[in-house]
């Protein structure tokens, strides 16, 4: 099954005093990019956390922000960091001595710095740190049933797209049912109508009309097209992440279906090529949002 890149996860829980909280978002991209949003006392731990979101994640741009505060009590609503406090009205303070800044301090001022609201915490203990690590866990694993959800629907909606471009193949195919001969007759009718009977060798004139029709014989792209849809149908369904390669499957069906349209004899074949090729288009576009 695979797994769409953007999706959302949250975890939340509490042990021995400390609230946890762990958000995770991730968006389309073609490598691994992690940014993290950590609280001062999980700075240290950055590495760690890290490398736990490598071995869970594969591709995508994910945004992580946790926090971890002191658990709640029921009759603290609001908490006020006066240690916080004090070391902002003293940089303000500095800069009105030193730079000569003017006005007087409100309110306003205060409250948009929010760590003055933030309990000061200790370093996590190992204990701690494991349960923030579990916590963590929980939120890639929500955000992994987002994006298996959304994995389902875009291999439903890719295996339709490429079930129409096998059927205008077919199509396709069947138009061309004797075009090729029909191709040959009527360069042999034209050559001989502009050379009249002159002195030429039919058997050099009927090898070289030949290969000028050959050229315009579109078995080995069908062949080649259906296979690639093969191969995608069976990434799509037995590969976990198969975004790089359903991205290089693309490329080959496109290159397969310029040469159909390159080398179409009739008016039919080449609207379809447009059609299949519109289609593939589309399917590269929603290729880029699998992992």
């Amino acid at each position: 099954m695979i797994l769409s890149m953007t999706g959302f996860g949250k975890a939340v829980s509490t042990f021995k005093g400390y609230s946890f909280e762990a958000e995770i978002k991730s968006l389309n991209n073609r490598y691994l990019e992690i940014t993290l949003k950590l609280p001062t006392i999980l700075q240290s731990k950055e590495y760690e956390i890290r490398e736990l979101l490598k071995n869970m994640i594969r591709r995508g741009k994910i945004y992580i922000s946790i926090s971890v505060k002191p658990e709640e009590n029921e009759n603290e609503t609001f908490f006020l960091n006066e240690t916080k406090l004090k070391e902002l009205l003293s940089v303000f303070g500095m800069m009105k001595k030193n730079y000569g800044i003017n006005g007087d301090i409100a309110l306003e001022h205060v409250i948009s710095f929010r760590d003055i609201f933030t309990p000061e915490l200790d370093d996590l203990d190992e204990e701690h740190f494991e349960h923030l690590k579990n916590v963590l866990t929980e939120s890639v694993e929500q955000l992994n049933l987002m994006r298996e959800a959304e994995g389902r629907a875009l291999a439903a909606d890719l295996s339709g797209r490429i079930g129409l471009i096998e059927e205008q193949l077919n199509e396709t195919e069947k138009d061309y049912s004797g075009k090729v001969k029909d191709y040959f007759a009527e360069l042999k009718e034209r050559v001989i109508d502009i050379i009249g009977n002159n002195n030429i060798n039919p058997e050099r004139i009927e090898y070289e009309i030949a290969m000028l029709a050959d050229k315009s014989d579109i078995t080995e792209e069908c062949v080649r097209l259906r296979s690639h849809l093969n191969f995608f149908l069976d990434t799509l369904q037995n590969e976990k992440e198969a975004g790089k390669k359903l991205n290089f499957i693309c490329q080959e069906m496109h290159r397969e279906a310029n040469t159909l349209a390159s080398k179409s004899l009739s008016t039919e074949a080449v609207h379809r090529s447009v059609v299949i090729r519109d289609e593939i288009e589309r399917i590269r576009e929603q290729v880029q949002n699998i992992e």
